[in-house]
């Protein structure tokens, strides 16, 4: 009987050592590239990551949309945005039909025929133009790493967020559990659960993944129109994200303080501005987000 407990209890410290070593360790302070490097490259592409780690971001950020064929990719929304997208044929999208393209009705072997680099961003007059299209999740983790290791860098971390909400569950993506479930499959094969967050706005998504993936890290997004407080937010997440992840705008000394007696993170998104980063660093936030991570180097990014 005794020899029975020691095994059981050996068994158990084992599995408590396991978890923890898979436990995701962020960066110190995670600079991290938004769509890669939006204002610099086409949004969610290769280029753009690859270009991130060139810049010493420590966190490649990326949505995440799924196609019919059940394939996850990177995509800010699940359609073809009419900013950034061209079709087969060579003509631009539309505003009026690109509601119309949608990737969760689309197998990827049509997905990729279409082009998001070459149009002209309206916003981003500095974003390089090259034809490039949406790549798959595996296809961005593949080059990223074979890359990273190639110029010497330290391999990132990847911040993925799930593109989901209540009310298109079903035609513009799957149901949360499956959403989770076929990104998981890519970060396992792949083997880099140790350097992976899920960040999203539908909490659905990132609870399903703390009951199931305990050990992987979560991040809550917050909109700068979401004036609850952060006790209601959390309330209705239903425990303690890892990171807390707000716009910019909504970071006070008093959230700050908030958040780390609760031992959470909090990186806030998109800041574009060098005066406005090293505010918030001063202030004592654990991350930044940014269109431009080449202006990290300003605020002591060695």
């Amino acid at each position: 009987m005794t020899r029975i407990i020691w095994i059981s209890i050996i068994f158990l410290f084992a599995c408590k050592t396991t978890s923890v070593q898979t436990k995701n360790e962020l960066p110190a302070f995670d600079y991290q590239g938004h769509r890669g490097c939006r204002g610099l490259m086409p949004e969610n592409t290769i280029p753009a990551m690859l270009k991130a780690i060139d810049l010493g971001v420590t966190t490649l950020e990326t949505d995440v949309v799924i196609t019919k064929d059940r394939k996850p990719i990177l995509s800010h929304e699940p359609i073809f945005n009419h900013e950034i997208a061209t079709k087969p044929n060579g003509e631009p999208v539309t505003e009026q039909e690109e509601q119309s393209l949608n990737i969760y009705q689309m197998d990827y072997d049509v997905v990729k025929t279409y082009d998001v680099g070459l149009k002209p961003h309206p916003r981003f007059a500095a974003q390089q133009k090259i034809a490039v299209s949406k790549p798959l999740l595996a296809d961005m983790i593949d080059a990223a790493e074979t890359y990273a290791r190639k110029q010497k860098k330290v391999l990132p971390h990847y911040n993925i967020e799930t593109k989901s909400d209540p009310k298109t569950d079903n035609s513009y993506h799957p149901l949360p559990a499956e959403f989770v479930e076929l990104i998981m499959r890519v970060v396992r094969s792949k083997k880099i659960e140790a350097r992976i967050t899920i960040q999203s706005f539908d909490p659905r998504t990132l609870q399903y993944l703390h009951e199931h993936y305990p050990n992987i890290n979560t991040a809550l997004l917050i909109e700068d129109f979401d004036k609850r407080s952060l006790a209601e937010q959390l309330k209705e997440l239903g425990f303690l994200p890892t990171i807390y992840s707000p716009h910019y705008s909504l970071v006070t000394t008093e959230l700050l303080a908030l958040c780390k007696a609760k031992k959470i993170k909090v990186i806030p998104w998109t800041i574009n501005d060098l005066p406005t980063m090293q505010r918030l660093k001063d202030m004592g936030v654990d991350g930044l987000i940014s269109d431009f991570p080449n202006l990290y180097k300003g605020i002591g990014m060695r």
